[in-house]
């Protein structure tokens, strides 16, 4: 019988020990985010997803924010968050740890997801404002642009399933390298 696992079944991390565990060295940076329950879906995919840090940038809201909290469902304990006003500072910092810098945007030069294999395993992936997308002065910053092919009428997807897309993706491809080692 195919039986739905309680939540004590699901044997996941505490907080602390999600804290104290070893994450995947990628770096999301949201820089001018307007929505809340974007920002909190986000974090709850980070959590799931082992990533090591969050930058909120610019206009972006910080926890604590009842409208967080309620798509996060606690992922704001647990991912390691910091303020920034400038992602582009955060962006050269990253960089010069010599993290492959990455914007999540539609460019004359980007490559579509399904294509590109990563070749660094520091990454930081730069997500901009609902409406704007990813400023120009971060792209020109970024090593690359990276865009999520799409078949439909609209030109964009929500930011938090394009987060969750680009960082599934990630893992995937890390784990099938790792398979084939």
């Amino acid at each position: 019988m195919n039986k739905k696992l309680k939540l004590e079944e699901l044997k996941r991390l505490t907080v602390s020990e999600f804290k104290n565990s070893v994450k995947e060295p990628i770096v999301v940076v949201l820089d001018d985010v307007r929505s809340l329950n974007n920002i909190g879906s986000i974090f709850r995919t980070c959590d799931a997803m082992g990533v090591e840090k969050i930058y909120l940038c610019g206009i972006t809201a910080q926890p604590p924010h009842r409208e967080i909290r309620k798509t996060a469902i606690g992922a704001t304990e647990s991912v390691n968050w910091e303020y920034s006003a400038d992602a582009l500072n955060i962006v050269r910092k990253y960089k010069n740890l010599k993290f492959s810098t990455v914007a999540v945007e539609q460019t004359s030069a980007s490559i579509s997801l399904e294509k590109y294999h990563f070749k660094n395993d520091k990454i930081v992936l730069v997500f901009g404002n609902e409406i704007e997308g990813v400023s120009q002065k971060l792209i020109n910053e970024c090593d690359l642009s990276l865009e999520i092919p799409q078949y439909g009428t609209k030109h964009s997807m929500n930011i938090s399933v394009t987060t969750g897309m680009v960082l599934w993706t990630i893992k995937m491809n890390k784990l099938l390298k790792q398979h084939e080692m």
